[in-house]
């Protein structure tokens, strides 16, 4: 059996690790010409369902490397004023296992077959039952099953279901991150929770390494090369709906709606990366009708976008990950044919992708800024 996989995200890549390890033929289809080329540095949050999933796909010999790279957080999600006074709560305390987004993609990416600046453009489905993708500035790609891993602007999906279109929640946020120094360390009590004030949402969350990647890999796992990376806060400012930057930086945007704040929060604006400091839109894209069985299907955003207050993105994709490696490692081993594996994939993950996309949004309105309700939500 031979996989081709479309977009070199989490997803994507877990999957094929998965694959890999249980000697399944794959190959990885990545538009952006580098896998450098894009900033894709964030902490994530993982539940125990997303964690034992990456857990699963990964080889047994990293998992110590995975252990001394993340860390346990526990959050009290409160809501506070921009002094950083108690004003509400987002409901109960929150704990999770926190790993950094680049970190995990770098590990993910260690011994795969990615071949950058392949921008598909199509894929036909061959006499034989195999698919041929095609891509602009390469040669055609021909596998038993392709999977579109690509995102929420997926070009395997515009093909596979056209009616399937990621929607536009109107909410945008300006996201960044600052190295976590002994003065940022007294934030703790705002981690997980919101910030509130001047008509915009303040959001911080702390990435503390038990051990620096690129040192855990020198010691845990030699093949394997992690960034040189150290602890930080990533933050995120949640604009009033529809809002913009105009013409200034992402990081003058942010600090020009937080006149008269606290200085800890005002400072940490202040000395963050402006590198890595950037405005992002807010979409989803809802699972639809299932379309017609075939050996094309979708993964992670690419076929269910959440909003990121839902925390559990990552999560639904590495799921969908685990899920369908698990169906295709059976098809490949003869205990069920691969459009029959394809089918057990797609009617879990619909189910469970739908839940998703619908408790994000559901959780979204409560980090919206609302100048006329300052407090909670």
């Amino acid at each position: 059996m031979r996989v081709s996989v479309v977009g070199a995200g989490l997803g994507g890549l877990c999957l094929a690790q998965g694959l890999r390890r249980a000697g399944i033929e794959v190959d990885v289809y990545e538009r952006d010409p580098a896998i450098t080329a894009r900033f894709q540095g964030y902490r994530l949050v993982l539940d125990p369902v997303g964690f034992e999933a990456l857990r699963s796909c990964l080889p047994r010999q990293w998992h110590p490397l995975l252990d001394a790279v993340v860390s346990d957080a526990y959050v009290e999600r409160l809501a506070l004023d921009a002094q950083l006074n108690k004003i509400g709560e987002l409901g109960p305390a929150r704990s999770g296992i926190v790993v950094d987004r680049q970190v995990l993609r770098h590990l993910l990416l260690t011994g795969l077959p990615v071949h950058t600046g392949a921008a598909l453009t199509g894929y036909e489905v061959l006499d034989d039952g195999r698919v041929e993708a095609r891509f602009a500035q390469r040669d055609p790609a021909t596998a038993d099953l392709l999977v579109g891993a690509d995102g929420i602007g997926s070009a395997v999906r515009q093909v596979l279901t056209p009616q399937t279109t990621p929607r536009d929640t109107g909410v945008r946020f300006v996201i960044g991150r600052t190295p976590l120094t002994e003065q940022f360390a007294g934030l703790s009590r705002a981690y997980g929770g919101k910030i509130v004030g001047g008509g915009v949402s303040l959001l911080l969350g702390a990435m503390r390494f038990p051990v620096p990647p690129k040192e855990a890999a020198e010691k845990l796992a030699p093949e394997v090369t992690l960034p040189d990376i150290h602890d930080y806060v990533r933050w995120a400012m949640i604009l009033p709906p529809n809002g913009s930057l105009g013409t200034v930086t992402a990081q003058e945007a942010a600090l020009s709606r937080m006149k008269g704040w606290h200085p800890d929060l005002q400072a940490l604006i202040e000395q963050a990366d402006p590198d890595n400091s950037t405005l992002l839109s807010i979409g989803v894209v809802e699972p639809g009708e299932r379309w017609a069985p075939g050996p094309v299907t979708l993964l992670g955003d690419a076929v269910h976008a959440t909003s990121p207050t839902g925390g559990n993105g990552a999560n639904t994709a590495l799921r969908d990950a685990d899920l369908l490696g698990r169906c295709l490692i059976e098809a490949a081993e003869g205990r069920q044919d691969l459009l029959s594996a394809v089918d057990s994939y797609e009617r879990q993950m619909f189910a469970y992708g739908g839940e998703a996309v619908r408790h994000s949004l559901a959780a979204l309105p409560a980090f919206i800024p609302n100048p006329d309700r300052p407090g909670p939500a």
